[in-house]
């Protein structure tokens, strides 16, 4: 279980006692965690607009992308990718071993504030504080 707070801190716990395996430091408090599918990293955003990816296992951080201001943060089921819906109402892709950014999709008008991929990885879903909720190819950043 990965979970992440106001007090700057990722922390990834084991299911099964409940105890804390590692705690990860950031500079400002954390909008949104989620593991990798295969569990070995964890991404991270927080309010400071930074990215970050972990090591799930060393805690090590793997990669960073700062001047993102998501809300919220994703795994593509593949594992491959990363979507970013932030409060500048951008959706973005990521490569999840790199941090490149391949694909930025506008529409919304207002804080992106949750994002996910469909299981098949073939379509993103966005919802916003507009009160839309978009469904984009994440290859094309088309709606």
């Amino acid at each position: 279980v990965v979970s992440g707070s106001e007090d700057h801190l990722v922390k990834i716990w084991n299911f099964e006692t409940g105890a804390e395996v590692l705690s990860l430091s950031t500079d400002s408090p954390v909008n949104s965690v989620a593991f990798s599918p295969d569990g070995k990293s964890v991404v991270s955003c927080s309010e400071d607009t930074h990215i970050k990816m972990w090591n799930s296992v060393t805690g090590a951080e793997v990669w960073e992308s700062p001047g993102q201001p998501a809300c919220h943060v994703a795994f593509s089921p593949d594992g491959k990718l990363i979507v970013s819906g932030s409060r500048d109402t951008l959706v973005k892709i990521f490569h999840a071993d790199t941090g490149a950014e391949l694909c930025t999709m506008r529409g919304h008008l207002d804080s992106v504030t949750s994002v996910d991929f469909s299981p098949d990885g073939k379509r993103v879903v966005s919802g916003s504080e507009d009160g839309f909720v978009k469904i984009w190819n994440p290859t094309t950043g088309t709606e």
